[in-house]
C-alpha cells in the first residue's frame, strides 16, 4: 500500500489519481500515526518551502516522516517535497529541511543564464538518467512537466538524473530509501507514469 502525504500543501489529488490510474492501493493519509503502516510514501508538496516544513511539523508529520525514513522503507519527495529532503533551503531566507540527503536548496543563478531564460523554470523538459537507474526503468531521458523557481545542490553520490535549464541542475536524487524528484510525475502523461510505477514496484 502506498500513502500520499496530506499535510495541507499541494498536488494531492492528482499524485493519489497517478498512483489509483495504475491499480495501486493508495491512501490520502493526514494522521502521521498512520504512515508506519505503509509500504511506501509520496511526499508531495508545491509552494513556499518554509511554509511547507512548518505545515509538517505542526501537523506533527515532520517526525513520522523521519521514522519512516530510518525504517528503510522507500519513500519519495515530488517537486517541494523533493526540496523538503534536504538541509536547508535560502527561499525567502534560510530555512532548515528535513536533513534526510545532504545538499541546499537554492535559487537558479540568473548569471549562468541567457538574459531571456525566464524563471520559474515552467513546462516541459528532459532528465538526464544516470547509471541506468531502476527509477527510469523502460524510459531513456524522459521528457517531463516542471514548475519551480530552486533547485538542489547536492553531492554527485546523491544524483540519479539531471536536467538543462540554463545550466545542469540535478532534478533526481537517491540516498539509501529515499528518493527526491523535481518534475512532476502525476503531471507528465505515460512518462510520468512509468516513473511512478518503478517507484511502487521497488524492493
Amino acid at each position: 500500500m502506498t500513502a500520499v502525504i496530506d499535510y495541507n500543501i499541494g498536488n494531492i489529488a492528482s499524485v493519489y489519481n497517478a498512483c489509483d490510474f495504475l491499480g495501486e492501493k493508495v491512501y490520502i493519509v493526514k494522521d502521521p500515526e498512520k504512515l508506519k503502516l505503509f509500504d511506501r510514501i509520496i511526499l508531495p508538496g508545491v509552494g513556499a518551502f518554509s511554509v511547507a516544513m512548518q505545515s509538517l511539523i505542526q501537523t506533527g508529520m515532520k517526525d513520522s516522516i523521519m521514522q519512516y525514513a530510518l525504517s528503510g522503507k522507500n519513500m519519495i519527495g515530488i517537486c517541494l517535497g523533493m526540496q523538503l529532503l534536504f538541509d536547508n533551503s535560502s527561499e525567502f531566507g534560510k530555512h532548515k529541511g528535513l536533513g534526510l540527503i545532504n545538499g541546499d536548496i537554492i535559487k537558479f543563478d540568473k548569471s549562468k543564464m541567457q538574459s531571456n531564460t525566464r524563471i520559474p523554470h515552467v513546462g516541459w523538459n528532459t532528465i538526464n538518467t544516470h547509471d541506468n537507474h531502476t527509477l527510469f526503468d523502460g524510459l531513456q531521458n524522459p521528457y517531463l512537466y516542471f514548475v519551480h523557481s530552486y533547485h538542489v545542490k547536492t553531492t554527485n553520490n546523491n544524483i540519479i538524473g539531471s536536467t538543462n535549464y540554463g545550466y545542469e541542475f540535478t532534478s533526481a536524487v537517491q540516498k539509501d530509501n529515499i528518493y527526491g524528484f523535481q518534475p512532476h510525475p502525476e503531471k507528465s502523461h505515460n512518462n510520468g507514469l512509468q516513473i511512478l510505477k518503478n517507484f511502487i514496484n521497488l524492493k
